[in-house]
């Protein structure tokens, strides 16, 4: 069961504290995992001891993107705050007397949240998922560099697009403009994290009841 390997994750030392990153393909369930680890973690170990903090609350506000030209772009590399990403990592492994607040993303309103998410001195595993964990780009490489593991989801084509036209659609766009944003941007950026798979230690699939196993 994965919520046991992440509890075998949790240093036994006082005062220590192990981040692992899940990556993968945009829909690939990267975030859906994260959080169930997160609330299994919970229920063994107690309250404060684990804490989500995703990627993507470090997505450049859409005013940002407007600027750099980047809109139809967006969920690429570059429309990412990766430096600021980074320091938040750096500060998750050295910060353990006080409260880290970290920014979240409201698909609601397609835009990063300042402070959205705290991560309490008490939490001794940090759970943060992205599409670019295992990437090489610039700023990127020093991520994996952070990360004590890093996990790899890897969902079929289908079910990824199927999951991104529901969401886009659910956004705002018609279903015409959806389909031409995941051709635009979806896809390129999934082939970008395809190639990045062998950089992950472990390479899970989804089942059809909703669970992860091992790759064969």
């Amino acid at each position: 069961m994965l919520v046991d390997d992440a509890v075998a994750l949790v240093p036994s030392i006082p005062g220590r504290r192990v981040l692992l990153g899940v990556a993968g393909a945009p829909a690939a369930g990267k975030s859906t995992l994260a959080r169930k680890l997160v609330a299994g973690v919970l229920e063994r170990l107690g309250p404060d001891t684990a804490a989500y903090v995703p990627m993507d609350g470090f997505h450049l506000s859409n005013a940002q993107l407007d600027r750099l030209g980047l809109r139809g772009r967006k969920g690429a590399p570059e429309t990412f705050d990766v430096d600021g990403y980074v320091q938040l990592l750096r500060r998750l492994r050295t910060d353990r007397e006080r409260p880290v607040y970290a920014p979240d993303f409201d698909r609601r309103l397609d835009e990063p949240v300042a402070a959205g998410l705290v991560v309490p001195p008490a939490a001794r595993l940090i759970l943060t998922e992205g599409n670019y964990l295992a990437d090489d780009g610039p700023g990127w490489a020093e991520v994996r560099d952070l990360l004590d593991d890093l996990w790899y989801v890897d969902a079929p084509l289908a079910l990824r697009e199927h999951r991104l036209l529901r969401r886009h659609v659910r956004g705002g766009r018609t279903e015409s403009e959806a389909r031409a944003f995941i051709a635009a941007s979806e896809r390129p950026n999934a082939s970008r994290v395809e190639r990045t798979r062998a950089h992950c230690t472990r390479i899970l699939v989804p089942t059809p009841d909703d669970t992860w196993t091992d790759a064969p």
